[in-house]
Order: structure tokens, then C-alpha cells, then sequence
């Protein structure tokens, strides 16, 4: 692998954390894991009675649940992440490659919300000018007074 930049060769925490959180996602998004779920919770729900649907069988379920929840905001907001930077990078890829594209707009997403407030209502004024254009119902030509035939 000499083509390959030393990052790339000796991968860190963040690249296995990634590639984790990547394939976690997919299967988390899954038919078979939302049927995994279900089963837990069926089981569960039948083990009710063998317990006496006690406060500790409640608070098993409870547990293992918000810790689960937990476990899988990280996950998500990590991927999520992922996804949003390879989106933006995109992007900015095609704003540099296009000649009349503003490249202002590259890293767009680090401007202030203020900045983005001004961009977006500038854009909203291009967008109503292009509607004001498009809407306008053409008038037939006028005729010069000068062309017409006298009677």
C-alpha cells in the first residue's frame, strides 16, 4: 500500500469506531433487529408472571432498555455525523468543479446562524425575482403607429 497516505496505513481509534459505528447502523436499521426487539419484549412480557411482574422485573426491563437508548443516540449521532461531513464534502466538490459556481459557498456549514440568515433571505429574494419573471403573462407586441395602413 505505498500509494496510500501514513493515516490511511495504521488506522486509529476513530477508523475502527467508524467502520463499527457504520456496519452497527446498518444493522440496527434492520427488519431482523426491529424483530429482535420484539422478541426481547415478548419475552419479557411472558417471564411477567413467573416473577409476579415484580418492581425488579419492571426495573429490568427498564434498565437494560435506557442504557440500550443511550448506547445507540452515540451511535447514531456518530454515523449521522459521518454521513453530514461525506454530504458537505461532496458538495463542495461539486461547487469547486462547476466555473459558475460561488465558491463562498463551500464550508457553508461553518458560517454563523446569522451569516446563513442573510444567505437564505438573499436566496428567497433570487427565488422570487426568478417567480415574479416566470409568472409574468407576455403582452403582445405594440404595434408602431407609423406601420399601420391609413383607411
Amino acid at each position: 500500500m505505498p500509494n496510500q497516505p501514513p493515516e490511511a496505513q495504521n488506522p486509529t481509534v476513530h477508523d475502527h469506531f467508524g467502520r463499527f459505528a457504520a456496519s452497527a447502523s446498518a444493522w440496527l436499521g434492520s427488519t431482523w433487529a426491529f424483530v429482535a426487539a420484539g422478541l426481547v419484549i415478548a419475552v419479557w412480557a411472558a417471564t411477567g408472571p413467573f416473577f409476579h411482574f415484580s418492581d425488579r422485573w419492571a426495573q429490568g426491563i427498564s434498565t437494560v432498555t435506557a442504557l440500550i437508548t443511550f448506547l445507540l443516540v452515540v451511535l447514531i449521532q456518530s454515523t449521522q455525523n459521518r454521513h453530514s461531513r461525506a454530504i458537505n464534502l461532496k458538495l463542495n466538490e461539486l461547487i469547486r468543479a462547476i466555473d459558475s459556481a460561488r465558491n463562498q459557498l463551500i464550508d457553508i456549514e461553518r458560517l454563523t446562524d446569522q451569516e446563513l440568515d442573510e444567505m437564505q433571505a438573499m436566496f428567497e429574494r433570487v427565488k422570487a425575482a426568478s417567480t415574479r419573471r416566470q409568472t409574468r403573462v407576455p403582452q403582445p407586441p405594440k404595434e408602431n403607429p407609423s406601420s399601420k395602413p391609413n383607411s
